[in-house]
C-alpha cells in the first residue's frame, strides 16, 4: 500500500521544493498541493509505523487515488511544457478546483478506514493467544533427499568439532531450497543428538509470539509444563530458561526465523558456559544471520545441480529402487530442468507425476508449461515463496516487482538497473547518499534476502550483474499484477486484459505484439515502457504519441534509422535508451528538461549540441560505440552538478571547451584522446571521480603517451587504459593511487624494451584487486606479492609474446583466480605451475584457473 504513495509524494516534493524554478505556484494551487502532500505523507506513515491488514478494497482504493492524482498533475505539467514556446523555461501550475479535490476526499475516506483496521489489529493482537511458533524435541521428518551431502559433511564438523565456545551456525538460502530439510538431517542424526545433553526445536515464523517461544523451549528441556510454569510473566520463563540450560552442552535448532527482533527477545536465554554447546539458525534472510553472530561464517544453500535434480525426481516418482523407463527419461529432464534446481519446485512437480498416469502423452502435458503446473498444484507452493514478498518492507516491493520487467535467465547489469528505479522514483533522498548509492543499497538488501542473486562480479568483488530464478520471478509477474504494478508481454502470456490503468508495459517478444497495441489509448495512463523483443516503427510511433506522460523509455535493443522525433514530445521522460543509425542527438533534445538518464548508440562521430548542458535533471549520459564532441557553441554558464557519467567524449573537446570545470560530481568519465595534450590535464578537481576510461584515437603512434599527460584524482578506483603507451612514470603514477582497485591494460604498449619489471621498479598496487592484461606486446613480467598485495583476480588475454606468470604471483595470499585466454603455452605450464605449488605447499585449493 505505502510505496503506491510514494511516487506521488515525490512529484509534490519536487514541485513545492523551494529551490525548484520551472513552477509558478500560484495562491490557490500551492495551499491545495501542500494539504494533499500532507495527507499521502501521513497516510504513508501510519502504514509505515503501524502495518494495516492486507484489504485488497483498500489498497485498492488508496492505489487508485494516487494514480489519479499523479495523473492530473503530471498531464498538466505536459501540457503546459507541450503547448510553450522553445525558449520558455517558466510555467505556470494551475489545475481545476475539482480535479484534485476528489482525490483530497478520497485518501481522507482511506485514512479514516486505516486508522480504524489499525486500532482494531492493536486490540486483537493484546488480546490473542495464538502462538506463531511450534516446538518439537523430535521433529517428525520424512521426505526424500538429494545432493546435500557436502553440506552434511561441513555443518556436522561445525557441531561436532572441539570449539567450546557457544556458536551460532546460520544455514541462509532462498525459501524452498531446503534449509529446514538439512537442520532436519542433522538433528535426527544419533551421532550429532548424542554429544548434547539438551537438544531442542523452535519454528518461530513470520508472526511469532515470545511467550509461545518461551514455552516450547521449556518444554523442550524439561518435557511437559506445569499449570503453574505456564503462568509465569516472559521475563520470568526467560530466567528458568537460562537457568535450566547453564553449565548443559546444548543444541538448539532455531528454523525459519524473519526478523533481528525475534533474535533480540531470545539471545538472553542462551547462556555461553565453554562447553561446546551450539544454535543452528535457519532464515532466508542474510541480515538476520549476520546481526545474531556477525562472526560466524553463513552456510549458503545452493540449487541443485542437473544430475541431484534429477536424481531427486526420479526417487520421488519412482521410489529408490525403481528408474524412470528410458521412454520417460528425455521429457522427465526437461520437466525437473524448468524446476531451475529448487528442491520444492522438484517435489511438488514430483507429486503430481506420482498422480498423475506414468505416459509420454500425460507427462509432455506436464512439460508444456512445468511452471503453470506447479502453481495449479494448490497455494502451497505459491505461499511459500510468497512470505518472502510479504515480509519485504515497503520500500524494497517496487524495486522486487521490477526484477519482472526483464526476460527469464536475462542478466541484469547492476548500473542500468540502478538508474531505472532512479527514474521511476523508487528512492527518496538521503543526505548523505545520492539516489544511485541508495538504489545499491536497496539491491543489496534484496540478495541478502535471497530473491535476487549475483550473477557476475566486477573486478572488486562488488556486483555487476543480477538475475533472479525463474519462479521468483513469477512470483514477481503475479505480485505485479495484483497491484496493478506491472504487465509483461511475452510468448508465455497471450491475453492481454483490457485495462485503462496500465502504469508500466514490458515487452519480450514480438509474438503478435502488435495485437497489444491495437488500441494505443491502452498505453494513454503508462509511465515506463521496457522492450527487448524487436518490434516495427510502425507499432511503436502510435505508442510514442499516445504515451505522453512516459517517464521511462527502453527501446536499446532496437534499430531505428534516425532519431526518432515523436520522442521529443514525450517530456515526462526521465530515462530513455535508444539505437539508430543515422544521425547525432538533435538540438530539441532539451524539450526533455526531466531525463535523467540518456543512453544512445548510433554510428559515426557527432557533435552534442549544446543545448543539452541545459538540462538541469541530466545524472548520466552514455553513448555507445562512439564518441561525441562539444559543439563550439556550448555555453559556459551553467554548472552541471547532477552529472555523474559521461561517456564517451572527445578530450580535446574536454579541454579546449573548458568543459572540465563544470563537472565537479562527475564519477564515471570515458575520454578519448586523438591527438596529444600541449600540456598537463588536471583532474584532480573531480574528487568523486571513481571509474575512468581512457582511449587513443589517432594514425599518429608518437601520441600514444597522452596518459602521461593526465593527473588522476586519488578518489580513483578503476582505471581503464586502451591503446596507451605505458612509461615507468605511467606505473609510478598509477601505483600513487591509493584507492585503485581495479586496473584494465588494453592493447597498451610498454616502452622498457617490451618488458614490466614491477618487482625491480618497485611498482606497488597497494588496494589492486583485479588485474587486467589484454592484447600488450609485454614479453617479459617480473613481480611477486609485493608489488600486488591485496590482488583476486588475474586475467590475461590475448598476450601471446608473455614468456610465463610470474611464480612470485602465486604467493598472494588473496589470489582466487587466474584466467588466461590465447596465451602462449609457457604462460599457461606457469599459471599450472602457480596453482599446484598452491595446492602441495599451502593446501590452497581455492585459487582457480580457467584456460581457453
Amino acid at each position: 500500500m505505502a510505496f503506491n504513495l510514494e511516487s506521488l509524494i515525490t512529484i509534490l516534493q519536487q514541485i513545492l521544493s523551494p529551490e525548484q524554478t520551472r513552477w509558478i505556484l500560484d495562491d490557490h494551487n500551492k495551499p491545495q498541493l501542500e494539504s494533499l502532500l500532507q495527507k499521502a505523507v501521513s497516510l504513508k506513515q501510519i502504514h509505515e509505523k503501524s502495518p494495516v491488514p492486507k484489504i485488497e478494497s483498500l489498497e485498492s482504493r488508496i492505489r487508485e487515488a494516487a494514480h489519479k492524482a499523479e495523473d492530473i498533475i503530471e498531464s498538466h505539467m505536459v501540457d503546459q511544457v507541450l503547448c510553450s514556446r522553445p525558449e520558455e523555461v517558466r510555467f505556470t501550475f494551475s489545475t481545476a478546483d475539482d480535479d484534485l479535490q476528489q482525490v483530497m476526499q478520497e485518501l481522507d475516506s482511506a485514512m479514516e478506514q486505516v486508522v480504524k483496521l489499525v486500532e482494531g489489529k492493536k486490540i486483537s493482537t493484546d488480546s490473542s493467544s495464538s502462538s506463531g511458533a511450534s516446538f518439537s524435541t523430535d521433529p517428525s521428518w520424512k521426505t526424500v533427499v538429494v545432493g546435500i551431502d557436502e553440506d552434511l559433511m561441513q555443518l556436522k564438523d561445525r557441531l561436532s568439532r572441539m570449539q567450546s565456545k557457544l556458536e551460532i551456525i546460520p544455514i541462509v538460502g532462498m525459501g524452498g531450497i531446503g534449509k529446514t530439510t538439512l537442520a532436519r538431517k542433522l538433528y535426527n542424526d544419533p551421532l550429532i543428538v548424542t554429544r548434547f545433553e539438551y537438544c531442542g526445536w523452535i519454528t518461530i515464523s513470520q508472526d511469532y509470539n515470545v511467550r509461545a517461544i518461551l514455552l516450547g523451549l521449556l518444554g523442550c528441556i524439561i518435557g511437559k509444563l506445569s499449570s503453574e510454569l505456564i503462568g509465569q510473566k516472559d521475563h520470568q520463563l526467560k530466567d528458568m530458561v537460562y537457568k535450566e540450560l547453564y553449565g548443559r552442552r546444548y543444541l538448539i535448532v532455531l528454523d525459519d526465523m524473519w526478523s533481528t527482533s525475534s533474535w533480540d527477545d531470545m539471545r538472553w536465554c542462551f547462556p555461553d558456559c565453554n562447553n561446546g554447546s551450539r544454535i543452528v539458525l535457519t532464515t532466508r534472510e542474510s541480515g538476520v544471520a549476520k546481526y545474531a553472530d556477525s562472526r560466524s561464517v553463513q552456510h549458503q544453500m545452493q540449487l541443485l545441480n542437473k544430475s541431484d535434480s534429477w536424481n531427486l525426481l526420479n526417487q520421488i516418482v519412482f521410489g529408490e529402487d525403481d528408474d524412470c523407463p528410458d521412454v520417460l527419461q528425455g521429457i522427465g529432464r526437461k520437466i525437473v530442468n524448468d524446476c531451475g534446481g529448487l528442491p520444492l519446485a522438484i517435489n511438488v512437480i514430483g507429486g503430481l507425476l506420482c498422480n498423475s498416469e506414468r505416459s509420454r502423452d500425460a507427462w509432455e502435458h506436464i512439460a508444456k508449461d512445468v511452471r503453470v503446473a506447479i502453481a495449479e498444484t494448490g497455494d502451497q507452493f505459491s505461499n511459500i515463496l510468497s512470505l518472502s514478498y510479504n515480509h519485504l518492507p515497503n520500500h524494497l516491493r517496487p524495486c522486487f516487482l521490477y526484477m519482472g520487467a526483464f526476460p527469464e535467465d536475462h542478466e541484469i547489469k547492476a548500473s542500468r538497473l540502478v538508474r531505472l528505479w532512479v527514474a521511476e522514483g523508487f528512492l527518496k533522498e538521503n543526505g548523505e547518499k545520492s539516489l544511485e548509492e541508495e538504489a545499491e543499497v536497496y539491491l543489496k538488501a534484496l540478495v541478502e534476502r535471497n530473491l535476487v542473486s549475483v550473477r557476475r562480479n566486477k573486478g572488486n568483488g562488488k556486483g555487476k550483474s543480477y538475475g533472479i530464478h525463474d519462479l521468483l520471478r513469477d512470483l514477481c509477474m503475479r505480485k505485479a499484477d495484483e497491484e496493478k504494478f506491472l504487465h509483461v508481454k511475452n510468448a508465455r502470456v497471450q491475453k492481454l486484459r483490457i485495462l485503462y490503468s496500465m502504469r508500466r508495459v514490458s515487452a519480450h517478444t514480438s509474438y503478435r505484439i502488435g495485437d497489444m497495441f491495437a488500441s494505443a489509448e491502452f498505453m494513454s495512463l503508462a509511465r515506463s515502457f521496457l522492450c527487448t523483443g524487436l518490434m516495427s516503427r510502425e507499432i511503436l510511433s502510435p505508442i510514442f504519441f499516445a504515451s505522453r506522460l512516459l517517464r521511462v523509455l527502453d527501446v536499446f535493443e532496437m534499430e531505428f534509422p534516425e532519431f526518432p522525433r515523436e520522442i521529443l514530445q514525450l517530456v515526462n521522460l526521465r530515462f530513455l535508451a535508444l539505437s539508430y543509425k543515422f544521425g547525432g542527438l538533435p538540438s530539441e533534445i532539451s524539450r526533455l528538461w526531466n531525463l535523467q538518464t540518456l543512453i544512445a548508440r548510433f554510428e559515426a562521430f557527432h557533435f552534442l549540441p549544446s543545448q543539452i548542458w541545459e538540462m538541469s535533471e541530466l545524472r548520466h549520459l552514455k553513448l555507445k560505440d562512439t564518441q561525441f564532441w562539444i559543439e563550439y557553441g556550448y555555453r559556459k554558464t551553467f554548472v552541471q552538478k547532477k552529472l555523474q557519467t559521461i561517456s564517451t567524449v572527445n578530450l580535446d573537446h574536454l579541454i579546449s571547451r573548458g568543459f572540465l570545470g563544470y563537472i565537479p560530481n562527475i564519477k564515471n568519465l570515458g575520454i578519448c584522446c586523438r591527438f596529444l595534450p600541449s600540456s598537463a590535464v588536471d583532474l584532480r578537481h573531480l574528487h568523486k571521480l571513481q571509474t575512468l576510461k581512457c582511449s587513443f584515437d589517432s594514425p599518429s603512434e608518437g601520441d600514444r603517451s597522452f596518459v602521461a599527460t593526465l593527473i588522476f584524482p586519488s578518489s580513483l578506483r578503476k582505471l581503464s587504459l586502451c591503446e596507451c603507451a605505458i612509461s615507468h612514470k605511467v606505473l609510478t603514477t598509477l601505483c600513487a593511487l591509493p584507492d585503485l582497485e581495479v586496473l584494465k591494460l588494453r592493447k597498451c604498449v610498454f616502452d622498457e624494451d617490451e618488458e614490466w619489471d614491477a618487482a625491480t621498479q618497485g611498482d606497488a598496487f597497494g588496494s589492486l584487486q583485479f588485474l587486467l592484461l589484454e592484447s600488450l606486446n609485454v614479453v617479459r613480467w617480473r613481480a611477486d606479492e609485493t608489488n600486488f598485495p591485496k590482488l583476486r583476480q588475474l586475467v590475461i588475454r590475448g598476450c601471446s609474446r608473455l614468456e610465463e606468470i610470474p611464480c612470485g604471483i602465486g604467493e598472494i595470499l588473496t589470489l582466487q583466480l587466474i584466467e588466461l585466454d590465447e596465451c602462449s603455452p609457457s604462460a599457461v605450464a606457469s599459471a599450472r605451475q602457480i596453482q599446484e605449488v598452491q595446492r602441495s605447499d599451502y593446501e590452497n585449493y581455492d585459487l582457480q584457473l580457467r584456460i581457453s
